[in-house]
């Protein structure tokens, strides 16, 4: 077995794979650029060696620059993670020469199956089902219109070396496709070094599942069940599952043979997923194999309770597979809800800055019969840089059902705090909610049919709303109990705490009694119903966990003048606890409206313009394309919102922005 393994990657995979070495007494050297300097998986390694600036086309992808940290080092063994150099043929190959072991497949095997253009023709030579599309390559735009008309509308225009959802549009007309072409050239080239672009059938209402296979190099190979990969935003992957709700058993052993069958005719080794595009009669075409571990790899490893890192090493250094096919059962659900530093309440845009509160739940066994896990790449006081992917954290959760592991979800999006940066906790709450996602009743089109609008928050049920209400008034008792203590030790009597109080939250009132004992608090309604709320939550405290009727509920909690802000399920709350005399002056109060921005096109997020595409006293129409703004590794095209005249320009190519610094000014 190896001695010493280096990571040629970063963040929590990074983080993921130093776990697995550690377990197995393997020694592990981290690499950096500028903007990791203090990241955790350097804190975390044995060593770590500093390879260059933050552009990870000046660092993390440069492999002369990591052949010379191997040199330096002495590792024996490079896992590449995913992302980066892990589906990068020329690394496999340097390492080869270099006697260095790569933990992934053979560099054959890269080159038949990780470019996408190659591994579609090899796939049909080899008779697998695939979705129509042209495999050359492409000139131009506009002989990307040319083949996009021969295909059909709708097409998806990918990169050839692309994976996580980089280089990747749908275009359904002749100007999103010449639109299209160049984004995905532009953001292939950078994310990989590779702008070949190739175009496809986009399939409608399909469902995107995946077969994860696992070979050694002894001839063996083996399917681990498949992942449910559809709630995707921007063609990246948001929430995952496993196994699938919509598979049966006959597609599930049909799929994973031919995933089999498919790594066996290309010889590879290592873990590796073959992706499929499933229909609603479930007939499955080929999508792609991405020759490396899967960002989703945690909910296959918690439903089969194999290491999947830990095989991977393991087949590097030639071991066999400690199993067979009929030994990986399914046991159990997994959930996983990746934490994506970007804002989507500003349509999901990049969000950088410093973790100022960062507290995942608690890892392990829960009180429930539940499990929860959390793969992160950071910490508290930590910086979110601008040049890399979005992803922070990959939320895991296992129950024995569907419906524990989601339920087991909710609770542990609830408990975890971060601040600092904009984030999507919310969203992913939202869809542990929704309806369809808990039926299983979802395709890839998801949150494009479900929130065409964007996400705008959540709005409680009645139900919920009266359980936070009961909730806050409980609380809201507590904190003037101390209140009323402290300003006793100042004055020559104690405050009397009332019974009597209003909740105000989301439009609704609610006139309640609080009674209050040793074990709890009883909060009685104007209704005549009451709600019992037990919990230890004390003033100060960012995080309350209460029973309400013997029920968990979890609040994110913070304070506002008269009551609290509230998070809970995907909502945020302005919960005002007042006397009723205070309420009804507040009533009386006037409503503070926002500033009028609708003359300015305002940069929504930090990021650096890449183009200006109008000039000063051009008229521009409704949705034209007005600037290009790059950030974490994707171009972000922002669009006129109404018909108007550019007055001023403020910003030119090549300017880093704020979030909210003007770009350009209307008349």
């Amino acid at each position: 077995m190896f001695k010493k393994i280096l990571i040629a990657n970063r963040g929590e995979i990074a983080c993921r794979v130093i776990k697995s070495a550690r377990k197995m007494g393997i020694k592990t050297v981290a690499v950096y650029s500028d903007a990791d300097a203090h990241a955790l998986h350097v804190k975390m390694a044995d060593e770590a060696v500093h390879i260059g600036p933050p552009p990870a086309n000046q660092s993390y992808i440069v492999i002369d620059k990591i052949m010379d940290a191997i040199r330096q080092t002495g590792a024996e063994a490079v896992h590449p993670g995913y992302g980066f150099l892990s589906e990068n043929m020329k690394f496999a190959e340097a390492l080869e020469q270099a006697g260095v072991v790569f933990i992934g497949p053979p560099s054959p095997a890269i080159e038949a199956m990780g470019d996408k253009i190659t591994s579609k023709k090899l796939a049909q030579e080899a008779g697998v089902s695939t979705v129509p599309g042209y495999m050359g390559l492409i000139k131009d735009a506009d002989d990307a219109v040319k083949i996009s008309g021969e295909i059909g509308y709708p097409v998806m225009i990918k990169a050839s070396a692309g994976g996580g959802g980089k280089g990747m549009r749908i275009a359904w007309s002749e100007a999103e496709v010449k639109e299209g072409f160049e984004s995905s050239k532009n953001e292939a080239a950078n994310s990989f070094g590779d702008d070949r672009i190739f175009i496809e059938k986009f399939v409608t209402q399909p469902r995107h599942i995946e077969i994860q296979v696992l070979a050694d190099k002894h001839g063996n190979c083996v399917y681990l069940h498949e992942r449910e990969c559809s709630i995707q935003r921007r063609n990246q992957k948001v929430i995952e599952e496993a196994p699938s709700p919509f598979l049966d058993a006959a597609t599930r052993k049909a799929m994973g043979e031919q995933a089999c069958a498919l790594a066996k005719a290309v010889g590879y080794t290592s873990a590796g997923t073959v992706e499929f595009i499933v229909d609603g009669d479930r007939n499955f075409y080929f999508l792609e194999m991405n020759t490396r571990l899967q960002v989703e790899h945690p909910v296959t490893e918690l439903i089969t309770g194999v290491d999947l890192v830990e095989q991977m090493i393991r087949v590097a250094a030639g071991e066999p597979l400690p199993f067979k096919q009929e030994d990986l059962k399914i046991n159990g659900w997994a959930m996983e809800s990746r934490l994506y530093a970007e804002d989507p309440y500003r349509n999901f845009l990049p969000s950088i800055g410093r973790l100022t509160r960062y507290r995942p739940p608690v890892e392990g066994h829960t009180t429930r019969g539940g499990i929860v896990r959390n793969d992160t790449g950071v910490y508290e006081g930590g910086e979110i840089s601008m040049f890399y992917d979005p992803m922070i954290a990959k939320l895991c959760t296992w129950g024995e059902t569907r419906a524990d592991a989601i339920e087991e979800m909710r609770l542990a999006l609830d408990t975890f705090e971060v601040e600092g940066i904009g984030h999507n906790l919310p969203f992913c709450s939202a869809v542990m909610d929704h309806p369809k996602f808990c039926a299983g009743e979802m395709t890839t089109a998801f949150i494009a049919e479900e929130y065409p609008d964007g996400f705008e928050g959540v709005t409680l049920e009645h139900a919920t709303l009266k359980r936070v209400a009961a909730a806050a008034a409980a609380m809201n008792r507590v904190s003037e109990i101390r209140l009323s203590r402290i300003s006793g030790t100042l004055g020559n009597h104690e405050r009397h705490v009332g019974e009597n109080w209003v909740v105000t939250l989301q439009g609704e009132e609610f006139v309640v009694k609080v009674s209050a004992d040793k074990a709890g608090s009883t909060v009685k309604f104007a209704d005549g119903t009451h709600l019992r709320v037990e919990s230890d939550w004390v003033p100060g405290h960012s995080l309350a966990e209460l029973l309400i009727e013997s029920q968990p509920l979890v609040l994110k909690v913070g304070l506002i003048p008269s009551g609290f802000r509230l998070r809970v399920r995907g909502a945020d709350l302005k919960v005002h606890v007042r006397t009723p005399r205070a309420a009804e002056l507040a009533k009386l109060m006037p409503e503070k409206l926002p500033p009028d921005t609708s003359k300015f096109l305002l940069c929504p997020m930090p990021g650096l313009i890449v183009k200006i595409n109008v000039a000063e006293g051009d008229e521009v129409q409704e949705g034209q394309a007005l600037a290009t703004v790059e950030a974490m590794k994707m171009e972000n095209i922002l669009r006129a919102e109404r018909k108007g005249v550019v007055k001023k320009i403020n910003a030119a190519p090549g300017a880093s922005l704020k979030v909210d610094e003007i770009i350009m000014e209307f008349e």
